[in-house]
């Protein structure tokens, strides 16, 4: 009986790919990053622990619905076949009973914040809860991910300052940017795979241009970095962390360009530092005013 508890647990451990830490630090800088500039370096703490175990609640909220969306899907692909549903550990039903179960967790927490930010959590779960079928509907779903979990911006500035101003917009596009790129970076692994299952992305839409496209919204990524720091009268620390996201941008496009699907996946990862290397900026920037 012990030992089926601790199956069981361990499955569900999976599902909401908690085992994996780098998606949740990935989408957790852009929140950081939110909440640094719209308090000046100084976060409201309830409003800081409470953005950040949403965004780790999410995100496993997301690999759930997401696992539950590709249930037909994984069991064919390489990389995805042995995940608890494709596998036959967790069932489907289980799976949605799970997703309600993280999604009533996370808006339990958003309760103990302002109203306007209860409402924009409403945006963000539906956001969530559809991303995993975009693949079927539009060549963009790398797209929609960015809109779905970059949506940790907004509800940052309005959770802290009860306001969404221009620069938290630009931060917003800037992240849906950066996740079409990363989360580009991570469908050229599954390009193969995708195209003989029907599944839909942007690394199969970019064809032989996509290190030249990812290279481009890269560019436009820093640039809406530099302006936000402007903007923002930020100091020279935050530029050397945009100055070392520049140079680990081109990194990534070293390692992408022979699309060598391990370099790719390599790639991916990488952008854990691309997160951090910003919020370095920002928090020296802001700890030294």
């Amino acid at each position: 009986m012990k030992e089926r508890v601790i199956d069981r647990a361990k499955q569900y451990w999976l599902l909401a790919r908690f085992d994996r830490p780098i998606g949740i630090l990935i989408l957790l800088w852009p929140a950081l990053w939110a909440l640094w500039v719209a308090s000046n370096g100084k976060p409201d703490m309830l409003v800081f622990t409470v953005i950040c175990s949403g965004v780790i609640i999410m995100r496993a909220a997301g690999c759930v619905i997401n696992d539950y969306a590709d249930r037909d899907f994984d069991p064919h692909v390489e990389r995805t076949k042995q995940r608890p549903i494709a596998a036959g550990k967790v069932t489907p039903k289980e799976a949605l009973l799970f997703f309600l179960v993280l999604i009533s967790c996370a808006f339990a927490l958003v309760l103990l914040l302002n109203i306007y930010t209860i409402l924009l959590s409403f945006v963000g779960a539906f956001l969530a809860a559809s991303y995993p079928f975009m693949k079927r509907y539009t060549q963009l779903p790398q797209a929609y991910l960015g809109i779905a979990f970059g949506w940790a911006v907004p509800m940052s500035f309005s959770a802290q300052i009860n306001a969404i101003p221009m620069v938290a917009w630009l931060m917003y596009i800037a992240v849906i940017l950066w996740a079409l790129v990363y989360d580009t970076m991570y469908a050229m692994v599954d390009k193969d795979d995708d195209l003989k299952i029907g599944v839909k992305s942007t690394a199969i839409l970019f064809g032989k241009y996509d290190r030249h496209i990812m290279a481009v919204l890269q560019i436009i990524i820093l640039a809406l970095l530099i302006v936000i720091g402007i903007l923002q009268h930020n100091g020279w620390a935050y530029y050397i962390g945009v100055m070392c996201a520049a140079g680990l941008s081109v990194y990534q496009q070293h390692l992408i360009f022979h699309r060598d699907k391990a370099l790719c996946f390599k790639a991916f990862l990488n952008n854990n530092w691309f997160g951090l290397a910003i919020f370095m900026g920002l928090l020296v920037d802001y700890s030294w005013r």
